[in-house]
């Protein structure tokens, strides 16, 4: 090898066993050079604000322990203006304590340059060492030297805080998400339980069930804030579509309940025709034939008339029950013949909701509102409740739930009412049997023989 190839190997060539430089450890050792302390910095408040900042700069976690690591080698004194943080680990205390070979200890220490948190002193003769005076000071050190993260340390604080309130917003914008992910949940469930079926109600469930997923893995804020709120827009357009539908139903049934009946000879099919004679028919056939074929919903705030016993229309178009002498409802409301005071004794979760001791039928349906709101029965099914029975009974209704154990529902305390609504629709729901078995300590009773049979209660307050 002649003179010439010596000197371009050696000399303007690569020498070998030094540093290969990259644009990026250029750039950091620039910065290093340029760096000094213009007031004393505690290496412990270095170190936090950069772990407080890695998860949002993007480093790995191997990073953060390699920089942890070194900053167990420094001390205070290291940090004053007039010193320069190095700390000279060996590079075989360095793949010891990492768990590292030989060659990833070059590629950790060259990453670790071109991120700009360190920039490598060499020796003379290629090794790391250092040497303190008696005062602790460092004199002469060779190996990783630490101002990078002490320049950085203003931009550390601030990636961190950014990221605590992106983190704030990505919390808060869950929440929604999981507030509106309830609610759609909850029209679905009203939504079967009313029977709202049909393409439209099908597409909207389609529609919630994509915007549900388009919220998994979005981790920035902006893009969380697009689908949330687009799934909060399609939990508006459903709950405005079951609003509609529903209120439908309740006009339609409002209606139904205030038409007159049509007794022409081309009317209903199961009312009875009017003939042609003077002589009258028995109205009480024709009051029986009516209800079995035709019973239409009452009103909110109406008593929905007794079907017990005693109820049958006269002739004169009122009932006996009316016409009997001192016969004095408890109240207005209420056909059960139980006043406020004893239903709240048997249901006695309503009394969380009333503000008076002694309260009316009013402050009990008021009570009992905010009692199926507790129990998750929702603000449709109630309505309807008090569509079909009345408010007040819509109210005892509630209270009796309310009184059941949670074991004793088979789904949840909202299907177990739904059903009472269904039946009281086909005239199969009896509160005040339920409400007689409440007074004698359990609602069902064990059967008995036909010597020993309980006392019946009077069919007149059966509903």
């Amino acid at each position: 090898m002649d003179t010439a190839q010596r000197g371009e190997r050696f000399g303007l060539g690569h020498a070998p066993g030094l540093r290969k430089l990259t644009p990026k450890m250029l750039e950091t050792i620039e910065v290093a050079e340029t760096h000094r302390f213009t007031s004393e910095m505690l290496p412990g408040q270095v170190l936090a604000a950069f772990k407080a900042a890695a998860p949002h700069l993007g480093l790995r976690p191997s990073v953060v322990h390699a920089i942890d690591w070194l900053f167990r080698f420094t001390d205070a004194v290291d940090w004053q203006p007039s010193s320069r943080p190095i700390v000279w680990p060996s590079a075989i205390m360095q793949q010891q304590e990492l768990g590292l070979g030989p060659s990833q200890v070059k590629n950790l220490n060259r990453h670790l340059v071109e991120l700009g948190l360190v920039v490598m002193k060499d020796s003379p003769n290629g090794k790391r060492y250092g040497r303190r005076d008696s005062k602790g000071r460092i004199i002469e050190a060779y190996g990783f030297d630490l101002s990078p993260l002490a320049s950085r340390f203003t931009e550390f604080r601030a990636v961190a805080e950014e990221g605590r309130e992106e983190r704030a917003r990505l919390q808060a914008l869950k929440r929604r998400a999981t507030i509106a992910r309830n609610g759609i949940r909850q029209l679905l469930d009203t939504a079967v339980e009313q029977g709202i079926s049909g393409e439209v109600w099908e597409t909207h469930r389609v529609a919630s069930a994509a915007a549900s997923r388009g919220i998994a893995g979005r981790n920035r804020s902006i893009e969380m804030e697009m689908a949330v709120a687009g799934l909060e827009r399609v939990l508006s357009d459903m709950r405005r579509y079951l609003e509609v539908v529903l209120d439908a139903r309740r006009t339609k049934a409002a209606q139904g309940s205030i038409e007159p009946v049509n007794f022409g000879p081309k009317g209903l099919e199961n009312w009875p025709h009017i003939t042609t004679t003077n002589q009258l028919q028995n109205l009480e056939d024709t009051v029986f034939a009516a209800r079995k074929s035709s019973r239409s919903p009452v009103l909110p705030g109406k008593d929905r008339p007794s079907e017990g016993a005693g109820n049958h229309l006269n002739s004169s178009g009122t009932t006996n029950e009316q016409q009997r002498p001192g016969k004095v409802r408890m109240d207005t409301g209420s056909l059960l013949k139980i006043t406020p005071m004893e239903l709240i004794k048997l249901a006695p979760r309503l009394k969380t909701y009333l503000n008076n001791q002694t309260p009316t039928w009013p402050e009990i349906v008021d009570a009992a509102d905010w009692l199926r709101d507790e129990m998750g029965i929702s603000k449709f099914i109630w309505g309807d409740a008090c569509l079909v029975m009345g408010r007040e009974q819509a109210a005892i209704a509630v209270a009796v739930v309310s009184a059941k154990p949670l074991d004793h529902f088979r789904s949840t305390p909202g299907g177990y009412f739904h059903g009472m609504i269904s039946k009281a629709k086909i005239g199969e729901l009896h509160l005040a049997r339920t409400i007689w078995g409440m007074r004698g300590g359990g609602e069902r009773r064990p059967k008995c023989g036909r010597d020993h049979l309980p006392p019946s209660p009077d069919p007149r307050s059966y509903v």
